[in-house]
């Protein structure tokens, strides 16, 4: 019946004791208020939008100067073309759901400039993006500070040009319904939402 509000709680906690010890005094806790919601959740959704990938609750500390050994968060994503897909996630600030393009190779990165270049397909994405806005949802993603390089930086999709990966996404911190059986039927609202912006980057990014 949804995730328990414990899960932010759990998140909350973990933020100032992220150690093996706490961890495995906690585990339990863990798998029954993130892991099997999350895991029932993605499993209600899959009929519409394909079967999800939970991600590992361990981070991969090799090449990074935080050695803290846990995620803070818990995500799920899935994909429908390489490194195109729908998210969700729970952590000490809630409840978040996303759907774009976020694993960027330079080959997608020139094909995207390419497709927003474009006069039609670059006007299709732009007006998703205003459609997007105009239901709150945010566009995100990591942007270059500057116009492309020989991009002219007054082209009227400027902003989507600066773009090296695209997502929407809606943060809804503690929902009331977080708990509820409404969760499922809310997450997938939401990402009917993000699917315009999906299938025009799978098509033209990473078909």
């Amino acid at each position: 019946m949804g995730i328990p509000v414990d899960a932010v709680d759990f998140f909350a906690e973990l933020e100032l004791n992220n150690d093996r010890a706490w961890w495995t005094a906690n585990q339990d806790r863990w798998r029954r208020t993130i892991r099997d919601p999350m895991q029932k959740l993605c499993d209600e959704l899959a009929d519409e939008f394909g079967e999800a990938k939970i991600f590992r609750p361990h981070r991969d500390v090799r090449f990074s100067a935080d050695k803290s050994p846990y995620k803070t968060h818990q995500g799920a994503v899935v994909l429908i073309s390489p490194g195109v897909g729908y998210y969700v996630q729970i952590s000490s600030q809630g409840l978040l759901t996303g759907g774009g393009w976020y694993q960027p190779t330079p080959e997608q990165i020139a094909a995207y400039r390419e497709a927003v270049l474009d006069d039609d397909t670059g006007a299709a994405l732009a007006g998703i993006a205003a459609q997007l806005e105009d239901a709150d949802v945010e566009l995100v993603g990591e942007q270059l500070k500057t116009a492309p390089r020989g991009i002219d930086p007054g082209h009227p999709r400027i902003g989507l040009l600066r773009h090296k990966t695209l997502l929407a996404s809606v943060e809804h911190a503690i929902p009331e319904w977080l708990d509820t059986d409404e969760l499922a039927e809310n997450v997938a609202q939401e990402w009917r939402t993000y699917r315009p912006l999906l299938e025009w980057l799978a098509r033209h990014v990473s078909p």
